[in-house]
């Protein structure tokens, strides 16, 4: 899965639409989030695969990336 600026800045401001975290960053998950859905099954649809490419951002100690691009890349209003 390549990754482009634009879905890159999609990903970064993307929020939990649904359960303890709603309206949180998806980068503010905690990780153990993201190893559950891994063994259940990440959602269909964007939601799933966005919980999918930031399961890899966290496995890999992207966050950084992440937050840095949510600060140079501010939501459009």
């Amino acid at each position: 899965m390549g990754f482009n600026t634009e879905y890159l800045i999609t990903l970064a401001h993307a929020k939990m639409p649904f359960g303890k975290y709603e309206g949180r960053f998806l980068v503010d998950l905690p990780e153990p989030y993201y190893t559950w859905f891994k063994q259940k099954g990440f959602p269909k649809g964007k939601l799933g695969e966005q919980l999918q490419a930031m399961y890899e951002v966290k496995i890999n100690g992207l966050e950084g990336l992440i937050r840095k691009i949510q600060q140079q890349y501010p939501p459009q209003k």
